[in-house]
């Protein structure tokens, strides 16, 4: 057993204090800690490959699935969610390249390059509305892998579905699912300790095993039902305007479905080799993701005729099947989807986000730890994904936030400082990046503006009884409307108003830029920080 003087060390603060590197640009460490420092040369692994596998593993999995099945069921065209999923995916890697460009560029994360447009304490409100997003997402994901579970016990041990529940049903779950969600918790656990740069191998395993299970899905839904009598038949069962707004619907929540990732994509791309690993992703994610969107539109069509309800979760339609081997490996296909999205686009992201927090003490792997924890119990997606509205309106909800934070980010540094940024100068609370009292007033007043108008369409989806008349619209259209009004407000007031101390003549960062990115031959050496001359205009 631990002796008493080996726990009382695990209670001092001193004993989990991490230690600084040496490359910190923090004045101490309480700013800054390995991991929020820029990322050395040696670590910068990611190659186009890499973004490549990355995005087919998001992809292929059960929530794309569900994300376009779940519009046929509030009565889309499967033509009209397709267009949705597409067009949303589309704007998204745009939105997604613009950012991560930035990450290659400085090779810091987000919460960093965050402080450049909000200031350097405003700034936390973004970093924290992304880590409450990111843990929620990650309860998502983690119920998701427990039904997986599920269905390959089920396929084993057929009995497990008949095992008595002792849950209220005001609980949405019962108590072998609640076994199954414990079961695959402590299952993703160990790969929250796998570093960043090496964790893309778990993205190529994925995209290796589970493509094939998707098509093998198809082939299975075009030889039970054929398309032309399943999927091709299939009409909208609404019309008018009410069909209108619910494709605008459909769309916001497809931007919203990685919206997070979208806003501090850095996150990953500082580990990108160069700039040009990471463009891939303007054609990979838009279709992938259409693909991956296809089958399962097909499958719940076919689900449909087969069954007689619309079963747009993958994990649901297997549960009626008799061959306990399909069951057994097409939930393990799944699993391993599920896996590698949730540790890559939640945990990591979440770690990532935490260790701006409190870097003296929390690094990304102890983030990661922190949101297993929190996003893994404290939350209860169970509910989130009762019924397929409430998963469009949970996905629609949270992009009253991050479609402002967004467009503040991306316009903040191509538009306004017109990629002229200091590095060294985002890990100094009283450096440039201040603003007033560490508050930038441009921000915060755009952000104001554009989540205002959807704010009431928010309020109604979490309560019903709540009548905001055509507030509800205007959260239809949430993410879209945010970018928009936000990009818009907060440049038209740094223009009028200008925050001349954070106006450069050049990029300040402080690594070397390798030269296949085709910016190194334009920099000059002054002192221990490079000044990138192609910056200017």
């Amino acid at each position: 057993m631990f002796s008493s003087s080996y726990l009382l060390a695990l209670i001092r603060p001193s004993t989990w204090k991490l230690q600084p590197e040496q490359s910190t640009f923090a004045s101490n460490n309480a700013w800054s800690n390995k991991d929020m420092d820029p990322v050395p040369p040696h670590l910068q692994t990611w190659t186009t490959l890499s973004y490549i596998t990355f995005w087919i593993s998001c992809a292929a999995n059960v929530t794309v699935w569900e994300l376009a099945s779940s519009m046929i069921a509030i009565g889309l065209s499967w033509r009209g969610a397709l267009l949705a999923v597409s067009l949303g995916h589309l704007i998204i890697a745009i939105i997604i390249v613009l950012n991560g460009t930035i990450g290659v560029r400085l090779r810091v994360p987000f919460p960093v390059i965050n402080r450049s447009s909000f200031g350097f304490w405003l700034s936390y409100f973004s970093v924290i509305s992304l880590i409450i997003l990111s843990m929620f997402w990650f309860g998502v994901q983690t119920f998701i892998g427990s039904e997986c579970v599920y269905q390959m016990l089920k396929a084993i041990w057929p009995s497990i579905a008949h095992l008595p529940n002792h849950l209220p049903p005001s609980a949405k779950i019962t108590s072998v699912e609640l076994i199954c969600y414990f079961i695959y918790w402590c299952f993703q656990l160990p790969f929250m300790f796998v570093s960043p740069h090496k964790i893309r191998w778990l993205f190529l395993a994925k995209t290796i095993i589970v493509p094939p299970t998707l098509l093998a899905l198809l082939i299975w839904a075009a030889v039970k039902v054929p398309l032309n009598s399943s999927l091709l038949s299939q009409r909208s069962a609404l019309s008018g305007s009410e069909l209108s707004w619910a494709w605008l619907g459909a769309l916001n929540s497809s931007l919203g479905f990685f919206s997070t990732t979208g806003v501090n994509m850095p996150n990953f791309t500082r580990y990108a080799k160069n700039e040009r690993a990471q463009y891939a992703q303007l054609i990979v994610i838009p279709a992938a993701f259409t693909l991956a969107s296809f089958v399962g539109i097909a499958v719940t069509s076919a689900g449909m005729t087969l069954y007689g309800q619309v079963l747009w979760d993958p994990l649901k339609l297997i549960d009626q099947w008799d061959n306990r081997a399909c069951a057994f490996f097409a939930s393990l296909a799944f699993l391993l989807s599920t896996l590698s999205a949730n540790i890559s686009a939640n945990s990591l992201s979440a770690g990532n986000d935490m260790t701006a927090l409190y870097p003296r003490y929390i690094n990304i792997r102890r983030g990661q730890v922190i949101c297993a924890f929190l996003g893994g119990w404290a939350f209860c997606p169970w509910k989130v994904l009762a019924s397929a509205p409430g998963f469009l309106s949970f996905l629609s909800g949270y992009t009253v936030f991050i479609g402002p934070i967004t467009g503040i980010v991306v316009t903040d540094y191509w538009l306004v400082h017109r990629t002229r940024v200091d590095v060294p100068a985002m890990y100094r609370p009283h450096g440039r990046y201040r603003y007033t009292y560490g508050v930038n007033w441009r921000a915060a007043a755009a952000m104001l503006v554009s989540v205002l108008p959807a704010f009431p369409g928010l309020i109604h989806s979490i309560n019903a009884s709540v009548h905001v008349g055509v507030g509800t619209r205007l959260f239809d259209i949430a993410y879209l409307l945010g970018f928009t009004l936000a990009s818009t407000v907060y440049f038209v007031l740094s223009k009028l108003f200008p925050a001349n101390e954070t106006i450069l003549e050049c990029a300040i960062v402080d690594l070397e830029v390798p030269p296949s990115d085709g910016r190194a031959s334009g920099g000059v050496e002054k002192g221990d920080v490079r000044v990138d001359e192609t910056s200017v205009a």
